[in-house]
């Protein structure tokens, strides 16, 4: 069905990586929401690109009767909200998010849960939204922790300008297809026939790709209508706008994916160990005019679930697990156990009684280590003792123990 579990350590790596993200995007001033799994169908869609509404689930709610989909895409949530209960905000709004759309898509695997944490930028053009979106896009890829990343930055304006030249429909989608692939022949080859002027920026295409300003300088060098134009203009400008950004940046002039959808720049980032983008937005300046108020808007969705597969590939460890103590003690003393739990967590410690029959204590270890406890206390006929993770002993003190179970764990030392 293309879903799947998550056992505790891939979990952990999953939550700390949208952790992660969502602490850049707040640094940057972005502000969290939360939106729901499931809508009217006829709603949502209003917001999605052609590919997305054909991946969108879609079923019948039992209570009301009504056509309902669950999400492939959030962006078209937050375009609502920004037009509808957001409308009287004032200036730019900010928001971020994180949580799971599923998707319909073909394959062995099918329908595909997909973890994302994301950004939306309203109400700022270009280049100053622009710049601002691909500094935070920066800024997240590098809090992924890779070895290997970097940043592509396009505009869809050539590519829109060269196809809606095309007229024939089947010619159109070979080239669109061929550009798909950046096959410069087969750009070539299904561009035959069409003037000189726009086979020669559609065969330019394919290769308006690599180190920006000369990508940029061979795009001027074309014959380029004076709105395309602008839009490689655009281009410059954020570029010199950018600050802090580390990443190797690159520009694609010649991309199709999502050019009906976006209106200006496109954003997609890239790791080593993902054989797709991991990173992908863009400036949808129409989106939510189809929600009832028309607002600039820019923003973009990484890919949870492939940034911690391309960590496995990359040999990048696991989070570190919190401290936590496991309190083992026999039935008639099970009463104190709780109690010294409940101390310990007071004290900000993770801890909880062993609830499982009594075992030695390499057994012990071997579980409480499973279970994700780092320490083990004791509670035993001879004492009360402390056992770390290679197994070793050390006697606690009636009083210390007392006191402890009493609230006062300091005399005890909390890992």
């Amino acid at each position: 069905m293309g879903v799947r579990d998550f056992l505790p350590q891939a979990a952990a790596r999953r939550r700390a990586i949208a952790e992660r993200l969502l602490a850049e995007f707040e640094r940057w001033g972005f502000e969290r929401i939360i939106t729901p799994l499931f809508e009217c169908a006829d709603v949502l869609e209003r917001g999605l690109g052609a590919d997305a509404r054909a991946a969108a689930i879609r079923f019948v709610e039992p209570v009301t009767g009504e056509v309902v989909a669950l999400r492939p895409d959030i962006t078209p949530q937050v375009a609502r909200l920004v037009a509808t209960r957001l409308a009287e905000a004032g200036g730019p709004v900010r928001l971020c998010y994180e949580g799971a759309v599923a998707r319909l898509t073909t394959g062995a695997r099918g329908q595909r849960e997909i973890l994302q944490a994301g950004v939306e930028l309203y109400g700022a053009g270009s280049p100053e939204g622009d710049a601002e979106a691909v500094s935070v896009a920066a800024a997240a890829l590098a809090a992924a922790a890779l070895p290997e990343v970097r940043l592509e930055v396009g505009h869809v304006a050539l590519a829109r300008h060269a196809l809606a030249a095309v007229e024939g429909e089947a010619q159109r989608a070979a080239i669109a297809l061929a550009l798909l692939r950046k096959d410069r022949v087969g750009v070539a080859r299904s561009a035959a026939g069409l003037q000189r002027p726009l086979r020669i920026l559609l065969e330019a295409l394919p290769g308006l790709y690599g180190e920006p300003r000369a990508v940029l300088g061979e795009a001027r060098a074309l014959r380029l209508p004076g709105a395309v134009r602008r839009a490689v203009d655009s281009l410059e400008e954020v570029l010199d706008s950018l600050e802090d950004v580390s990443l190797p940046l690159a520009i694609d002039l010649g991309e199709v994916r999502g050019f009906d959808y976006y209106t200006g720049i496109r954003l997609a980032g890239f790791v080593a160990g993902a054989g797709d983008a991991v990173l992908a937005g863009g400036r949808y300046d129409e989106l939510a005019a189809r929600y009832g108020r028309a607002v600039r808007a820019i923003g973009f969705a990484i890919d949870v679930e492939a940034i911690a597969e391309a960590q496995s590939t990359a040999g990048v460890p696991m989070p570190a697990r919190a401290a936590g103590v496991l309190v083992v003690a026999p039935r008639a003393r099970r009463r104190e156990a709780g109690r010294l739990a409940a101390a310990l967590r007071a004290a900000g410690a993770r801890s909880a009684v062993d609830l499982g029959p009594l075992r030695g204590r390499r057994a012990l270890v071997d579980y409480a280590t499973r279970a994700g406890f780092t320490r083990v206390i004791e509670l035993g006929p001879r004492g009360a003792f402390w056992i770390d993770e290679g197994g070793a002993v050390r006697p606690i003190g009636p009083g210390p123990l007392r006191r402890a179970i009493a609230g006062d764990v300091a005399g005890i030392g909390v890992p």
